[in-house]
């Protein structure tokens, strides 16, 4: 059931651009924030999609991760610095989000995806995002 609280005057501050757009408006941002999206993969797509999808506004992220940060990663992954390096891609996502976005919940399945679980952690999920 989706949230009807109002949004708080931070919330309308921050996402003040979105609500001036025509045709988006208050309740559009509304149901950004109500709304969840699953990102498969904090990698080279994921990693800049949830860095969007903070920003926007989205009510609660999942992140299903189940790697480390390499240094490899570092030129494309761009929610990664090199004192990450060795260190779990799930939380310095679900960190670096926090410091975006405090608004976001951020829900955390570091694991891999597979035939045997999907289910259940898809079934939490509005939109699911493959990264």
């Amino acid at each position: 059931m989706p949230d009807t609280r109002s949004l708080s005057n931070a919330e309308l501050v921050r996402y003040s651009r979105h609500i001036s757009i025509p045709d988006f408006g208050i309740e559009s941002q509304k149901k950004l924030r109500d709304a969840s999206v699953l990102v498969i993969g904090a990698g080279g797509l994921g990693s800049p999609a949830l860095l969007y999808l903070a920003a926007a506004g989205f009510g609660r992220i999942g992140i299903v991760e189940f790697d480390v940060v390499d240094e490899t990663n570092l030129q494309r992954q761009v929610l990664y610095r090199t004192d990450h390096v060795g260190n779990r891609k799930a939380t310095h996502a679900r960190d670096s989000i926090r410091r975006l976005n405090p608004f976001v919940d951020v829900i955390l399945h570091e694991t891999v995806l597979t035939s045997n679980n999907a289910l259940s952690i898809l079934v939490d999920y509005d939109v699911v995002l493959d990264g």
